[in-house]
């Protein structure tokens, strides 16, 4: 039997993603009752510019008081989608306080103190829900912490920015430069004015924190994870790429140590093969990559932002703390107990792809290869081109400490016969 009083939510921003949630709220409402097992109401909107509220949203339920808003004591629902920091943390906090469980979009803030959140969370008796903090629509955090909690994962490996993603799909399949490229992204709406978190990788390492610490049971903070842009990638990477029957994405890559005492996280571009299933993720798609014991390999894909795939995860999430609220129960808190350590990136092995500017004389690749032999790295291939005195050499490593690689380069570069290290880019998927 349907409850008859309404479960209210309070909805912390209004723009592209918070006008979403208003209408489906709105245009789905019996729906929603129907899933929930009582009604469901927007109570109120809480904006910092009024007079920017898309239309659908009733004037009456807009306020620029969110602090009131929350403080309401009769929600039971806060979404919170205005991003940043504060006063999105504050905000939180005392929706817990003041009885209300929070669904959140802020990939930034659950990255740098999600512990907090989650400690004020279980304090107060209350849900936090983050679906679309990562990947946008895909289903994703409810699986690694719900239908994945009885297996062991061991390594999430995936394209989460589908503005970085749009980037260099377009530098791969037309040999546009890197500029060319951004400036379609933004004339398209893919990238913002200023792309920074997008293409330097930041947003994608707060998003590498969330799902490490799910995955792997243990606390993985923003500052845990290394992260390394996109905006050095030349058309030459995507030549040489195709070359070894690769391409290059912006990956963003969680792993259990093979001895299972650590973990690692880390964004950078790298060269995947042709055959992985991420190499075929197209545009502004995003698709992630999980290895787990028992499951083995599964891929989740779909749309990983924009207002409607956004709001559909926030919904999602709407609809199951609701449940919860009626049953008097709460859904999965942080689960932390593993405490691993995170390894700095120095520990990470894999393999390499760097691209050498040398002189064009007998003896440089010799000299090359001892310096590689002296760092304990393994050279796989070596490709030579050289012209006029000028030579270009590519060497593929196998696998090896990111330690040794830096070394490795550090001593290539006081070589003479060395003019300068062109790229170096890691080869992933394999």
């Amino acid at each position: 039997m349907m409850r008859t009083r309404p479960l209210k939510v309070a909805l912390l921003g209004c723009g592209v993603v918070g006008s979403e949630v208003a209408r489906i709220m709105t245009t789905h409402a019996d729906d929603l009752a129907a899933r929930i097992g009582a009604p469901v109401e927007l109570a109120g909107v809480a904006v910092r510019r009024p007079d920017k509220v898309r239309g659908g949203v009733p004037a009456d339920l807009v306020t620029t008081d969110a602090t009131a808003l929350v403080k309401r004591g009769d929600i039971d629902v806060v979404v919170e989608v205005i991003g940043g920091i504060e006063p999105a943390r504050t905000l939180i906090t005392t929706a817990f306080e003041h009885g209300a469980s929070v669904v959140s979009a802020n990939k930034a803030l659950l990255a740098q103190d999600g512990a907090s959140l989650y400690a004020a969370a279980e304090q107060h008796g209350q849900d936090l829900y983050y679906e679309a903090a990562v990947a946008g629509a895909i289903p994703l955090i409810r699986p690694l912490r719900e239908s994945l909690a009885g297996d062991k994962i061991n390594r999430v490996m995936g394209i989460v920015n589908g503005t970085t993603n749009f980037i260099l799909d377009k530098m791969d399949t037309s040999g546009a430069g890197y500029s060319e490229a951004l400036d379609e992204a933004t004339a398209l709406g893919y990238a913002e004015a200023d792309p920074t978190a997008d293409v330097e990788g930041f947003d994608a390492a707060a998003k590498a924190a969330i799902l490490a610490g799910i995955a792997f049971h243990t606390r993985v903070r923003l500052d845990d994870v290394h992260r390394e842009g996109m905006t050095e990638v030349t058309a030459a990477d995507f030549a040489s790429a195709k070359q070894m029957g690769c391409t290059i994405k912006l990956l963003a890559i969680c792993e259990r140590a093979a001895d299972g005492e650590s973990v690692t996280a880390r964004v950078h571009p790298a060269m995947i093969p042709l055959s992985h299933p991420l190499a075929s993720v197209r545009e502004a798609y995003n698709a992630v990559f999980v290895e787990a014991e028992a499951a083995g390999r599964l891929m989740f894909y779909g749309p990983g932002a924009g207002g409607s795939p956004t709001a559909s995860a926030v919904l999602g999430d709407v609809v199951a703390v609701c449940r919860n609220r009626l049953n008097e129960a709460t859904g999965p808190g942080e689960s932390a107990y593993t405490q691993l350590p995170v390894s700095p990136m120095g520990d990470v092995v894999t393999r390499y792809h760097i691209s050498l500017d040398v002189a064009d004389k007998p003896g440089v690749l010799a000299q090359v290869a001892t310096v590689f032999a002296e760092h304990g790295v393994s050279i796989d291939t070596v490709r030579q081109q050289g012209k006029d005195g000028e030579a270009s050499l590519v060497v593929v490593t196998h696998r090896a400490p990111d330690a040794a690689l830096s070394g490795t380069v550090e001593a290539l570069r006081k070589l003479d016969t060395v003019r300068g290290v062109a790229s170096i880019m890691r080869v992933e998927g394999e």
